[in-house]
């Protein structure tokens, strides 16, 4: 049996995310394309003869975290009773809606299933994954479809979500351009977000009967676009910026760099610009710099 792993959990960015109305169970249906990127946090997992998780990080988590919860519903499916012990880098910002705290829970539930050897099926991988978090089942996903490979280094993966994140359909992931992240230095909590949303679909309410698939096979069909047509729209996005004006001006200076497309990530606040030449978005990145964080991938 193994006895320590040390692993990478990647970011990823919502191209395109449209928000329908809450279910009874308190989620909502989304439909988004979700694509991965090369920026991500590192985990050392150790085992350990005490009992439970003990994180440890330069950031402050609370006590119950993502990473906890995964290795709980792990030992509950599994039986398994040894703990360990996670070094925890963090390179992707908290509460930037790029699925950090999912990508490491996922990330962790798999190295969990190669430390203790217990050979989960995909199916058993899934569930978990889904009692942590919904953006849970893309990480975990890309990880199962790409091999052990997507568990040490970046592949790039792109998949179309529908549901609470477990309805995916797979996409050829095009990396022919780069991404320019910007980070406000805002976190928006998702509950309020989701609130927002709530408030704005109330006002809108011809929307509530839009086909999820029919929404999921447009979006599928904007991705294959060249990107000078991508017209993806972020639910999110709108009412976010204006409760949030830091985060709108991100959006118009990374227009005003000439970005081939730009929207907002998840429920925010990471907004991102896409650019087909790599000279410009060197260029881009240079001038963005000078007033906000950024990273050129």
């Amino acid at each position: 049996m193994l006895s320590e792993l040390t692993v990478v959990a990647c970011a990823k960015l919502n191209l395109g995310l449209k928000v329908f109305p809450r279910r009874a169970d308190g989620f909502h249906d989304i439909v988004s394309v979700f694509r991965n990127l090369n920026l991500y946090d590192r985990l050392r997992i150790s085992v350990s003869d005490k009992e439970g998780c003990r994180v440890h990080s330069a950031f402050d988590l609370p006590q119950e975290n993502t990473l906890t919860k995964a290795y709980k519903a792990f030992c509950v499916l599994t039986g398994i009773k040894k703990g360990i012990d996670v070094q925890l880098e963090k390179n992707i910002p908290a509460g930037g809606g790029l699925g950090g705290g999912s990508s490491d829970a996922s990330s962790l539930i798999i190295s969990l299933d190669k430390l203790f050897n217990t050979q989960l099926t995909p199916s058993e991988l899934l569930r978990i994954s889904g009692s942590v978090g919904s953006d849970c089942f893309f990480f975990t996903s890309s990880i199962i479809e790409n091999g052990t490979d997507a568990l040490f280094d970046y592949v790039p993966y792109a998949a179309v979500i529908e549901g609470r994140g477990e309805v995916k359909k797979s996409l050829k992931c095009t990396d022919d351009y780069s991404i320019l992240l910007v980070f406000p230095g805002i976190n928006v909590s998702t509950k309020e977000a989701y609130e927002l949303v709530d408030l704005e679909m109330s006002k809108n309410v011809c929307e509530k009967n839009i086909a999820i698939g029919k929404v999921a096979d447009l979006q599928e069909c904007v991705y294959n676009k060249e990107i000078l047509q991508w017209d993806f729209v972020n639910d999110f996005t709108e009412p976010v910026c204006r409760n949030y004006g830091r985060i709108k001006s991100a959006i118009e200076d990374l227009k005003s760099v000439s970005a081939d497309f730009v929207e907002m990530s998840g429920s925010g606040s990471t907004v991102f610009g896409v650019f087909k030449d790599l000279e410009l978005a060197k260029k881009a990145s240079l001038i963005m710099r000078k007033n906000w964080t950024v990273v050129l991938l």
